[in-house]
């Protein structure tokens, strides 16, 4: 572990100016470019807004931020995984000729597609003021689900990058599970019609209860419960335990297969 310390610290610049590249690559030769991030958010839940409220704006109080914040996670967790899946392969040519510690890449890829959802929570902004919700303190807890969303997305995104490398078939079937994590992730429709003999199996759904913890504190100006955040913390650090150990079990072999 003190040897793995050591090397971080030893190329914490290098990490720091991926994180750059990767974010600056994002907007480049775009005319807004960073306001994309913001607006991107907002033209979905606009569009969701129109198509669904009439259904459920009856069961769900402030469906606009109710779908936002959806969404907002959602979008980070499907965004940050995939580029963390493809980052190992996409640097192929970069591993072959000089040494740079591996977990560099999908770490890079993940903070960069992070730091871009936390710009585009400015969205939230709008939408409150434009709403009957006022904001309150408690709204700041929103950082303990943001917290644990950066925790979910790193340990899937290691164990994605390493299967990657030596299945590619990989890439399709987690576009399949994205899908599944999107329509049980109760993103625009009220999440107490699921019937309760299924929560146990939802609840595994690493966005599920962020989601749920993330409006708690945004909407309901409520304090989540002790559980989801042990839940939601043990989950995230087996599931960073695991990526660990497959990443730097396999790393060696990577060059085999790029």
């Amino acid at each position: 572990m003190n040897n793995y310390l050591s090397n971080f610290y030893r190329y914490k610049d290098l990490m720091f100016e991926m994180i750059r590249k990767d974010i600056k690559l994002k907007y480049r030769n775009s005319i807004l470019g960073i306001i994309w991030s913001i607006l991107n958010p907002l033209l979905f839940m606009l569009v969701l807004t129109i198509i669904f409220q009439q259904v459920f704006s009856s069961s769900i109080e402030h469906f606009a931020i109710y779908v936002l914040s959806g969404r907002l996670i959602y979008a980070c967790f499907s965004e940050t995984t995939n580029f963390a899946m493809q980052s190992v392969v996409s640097n192929a040519s970069l591993i072959k000729k000089v040494y740079v510690p591996k977990y560099f890449f999908p770490i890079s890829r993940i903070c960069s597609s992070y730091i871009n959802t936390l710009l585009a929570m400015i969205s939230v902004i709008p939408v409150v003021l434009f709403s009957d919700l006022n904001f309150s303190w408690m709204n700041l807890m929103i950082v303990f689900p943001l917290f644990y969303l950066f925790l979910f997305c790193i340990g899937i995104g290691l164990i994605l990058s390493t299967i990657y490398v030596f299945f590619r078939d990989m890439q399709h079937i987690y576009s399949l599970a994205l899908v599944i994590v999107m329509y049980t992730s109760a993103i625009f429709y009220p999440a107490d019609i699921i019937p309760e003999r299924f929560l146990p199996i939802i609840q595994f759904n690493p966005i599920f209860n962020i989601i749920e913890m993330f409006r708690d504190a945004m909407i309901n100006h409520s304090f989540p419960s002790i559980e989801s955040h042990l839940f939601s913390l043990i989950y995230a650090l087996i599931l960073i335990g695991i990526g660990l150990f497959l990443f730097y079990k396999k790393q060696d072999k990577f060059i085999f297969y790029l």
